[in-house]
């Protein structure tokens, strides 16, 4: 995987404004880590950050169901993984763990931010709901509508829990029936304010609460939502042959 970005750096469009910011290394930037970084986080071990990544991402390849559903279902759509091609570990601004570059294909995880193998299989299905997305669906990430889409399914799919939504504050055991659709909105947001800091609040829940019923119940690839703590990616994984996923 150490050849997975590409050797010329990219020059990013203004009017693209995905959040390459955030991702130094595809602007052709070489990353120096504070001080801080280095004595609280031991940040600046970039080789060994690196390596430890690429082994914690082929292992999530081998033994994740639900990376294992996801690559199953790229493959069936004419769209299949190469670890070298499409997985980059790099170092990242620190207020992301991850993400996926429209332009190069590729999916980017933080090797400075995730160093945990279970942080690194949410990130990997995360992105690969968006991967899976361009691919079936003619994402196009300039349009709003269409970020707030695959951020809400990718939130939908993969990170909100009853748990996980009581932290963000969007849940409480009184009102158990809305606290996914909420902690789903709160996730989304976030992640198209952190792609897109030319948006306002407002106008990103605009988009997202135009699209939300829709997106919200498109549950494919995945074909369930995952609970933390629960049997459901074993599930998912067992019933990809019901959408001709091998």
């Amino acid at each position: 995987m150490s050849d997975a970005k590409s050797s010329e750096a990219t020059p990013v469009d203004k009017e693209d404004n995905w959040g390459y910011d955030l991702y130094p290394e595809r602007r052709g930037e070489t990353v120096r880590p504070k001080w801080w970084q280095i004595a609280i986080f031991g940040a600046g071990q970039t080789n060994i950050e690196k390596v430890t990544c690429e082994r914690n991402v082929y292992n999530c390849f081998e033994n994740s169901p639900l990376v294992q559903l996801m690559y199953s279902a790229l493959k069936a759509s004419g769209c299949e993984i190469n670890l070298r091609r499409h997985i980059a570990c790099e170092v990242c601004d620190i207020k992301v763990s991850g993400g996926y570059d429209p332009k190069l294909n590729q999916i980017v995880i933080c090797q400075n931010v995730a160093r945990d193998k279970g942080i690194i299989q949410g990130i990997l299905t995360h992105e690969m709901i968006h991967m899976f997305d361009a691919c079936r669906h003619e994402l196009d990430f300039k349009s709003l509508h269409h970020l707030a889409c695959t951020e809400i399914r990718a939130a939908n799919l993969t990170h909100c829990s009853f748990m996980s939504a009581m932290f963000q504050g969007d849940a409480s055991f009184f009102r158990i029936k809305k606290q996914h659709a909420e902690c789903v909105k709160t996730k989304a947001l976030g992640s198209v304010m952190a792609v897109r800091p030319d948006v306002t609040k407002e106008e990103a829940l605009a988009a997202i609460d135009k699209v939300f019923i829709k997106c919200y119940n498109d549950l494919e690839p995945i074909g369930r939502r995952i609970r933390r703590n629960s049997a459901d990616m074993f599930r998912a994984y067992q019933e990809k042959g019901n959408y001709g996923y091998d």
